[in-house]
């Protein structure tokens, strides 16, 4: 319903450059001039969370990620019209711009795919009332349709916390610490399949196969790690994760 009031209202034009779509492309909220200006995260990069850097030794990043956590990837660098598209699904109320991002995302194929399901990051309470969506379960949303896989709500989030905007790295481990657990599976938690509205009982077997954490942006990988340090205390083996945006670590040092 939100999704068909936002093409009603709104003019089928790019959000980014404003350039008017063509009919065919009327659902889309980015043209494909924007979409080719993302800048793809390509390679050399840590095998594990895929900082593109070179590497001498062990990489700090990722040294004290769960066991579990076994690969994250980007789809693009967080600049310029990348950053827009985020904060227009974040903070501008439009939801179904994560299908354009998604579409950027599709490409990582993340090992063990088949078999996996997907699990967005949670929101808190407050800020999911705020803004009326989870930005990251409309991502997972959208992947689904294009990989068919499941979107299952494995996790929720304990408490709002600060945002990570300002945050050095330490900051951030200890501003998501301990904020998120799973979902009682035996409680018959309730969860969509394929992106869309039917629901089904996660069983325990759930933590079994590899599960993907999916989220808006990768900073310094502190949300990920913390999400998937509570999916490996219930049990999981394989928890890979994938994002739309990948930001330049600042230098705190």
């Amino acid at each position: 319903m939100r999704n068909a009031l936002d093409q009603l209202l709104l003019p089928a034009e790019c959000l980014l450059c404003r350039a008017l779509l063509p009919f065919r492309d009327s659902q889309r909220v980015v043209c494909d001039v924007c979409r080719h200006r993302w800048r793809p995260v390509r390679a050399p990069w840590c095998g594990r969370c895929g900082q593109p850097e070179p590497l001498f030794g062990r990489c700090r990043l990722c040294a004290d990620w769960p066991v579990a956590l076994v690969l994250a990837r980007s789809a693009v660098w967080l600049d310029a019209g990348a950053r827009a598209a985020v904060h227009a699904l974040k903070y501008r109320g439009l939801p179904r711009i994560a299908a354009d991002l998604a579409s950027a995302m599709a490409s990582l194929d993340p090992p063990g795919l088949a078999a996996a399901w997907l699990v967005p990051v949670p929101l808190g309470a407050g800020r999911l009332r705020e803004r009326g969506y989870n930005q990251s379960a409309c991502l997972a949303r959208a992947l689904s349709r294009r990989w068919n896989r499941p979107v299952v709500e494995l996790l929720v989030r304990t408490r709002d916390t600060a945002t990570q905007t300002a945050l050095t790295p330490e900051a951030r481990l200890a501003n998501v610490a301990g904020a998120f657990e799973t979902r009682n599976a035996e409680a018959g938690t309730r969860n969509k399949r394929a992106g869309e509205c039917s629901a089904f009982r996660v069983p325990r077997s759930a933590f079994q196969r590899p599960l993907v954490l999916v989220d808006d942006v990768f900073t310094t990988g502190a949300t990920l790690a913390e999400a998937a340090r509570a999916l490996e205390r219930a049990g999981a083996r394989t928890v890979l994760a994938v994002t739309f945006g990948r930001a330049v670590v600042p230098d705190f040092t």
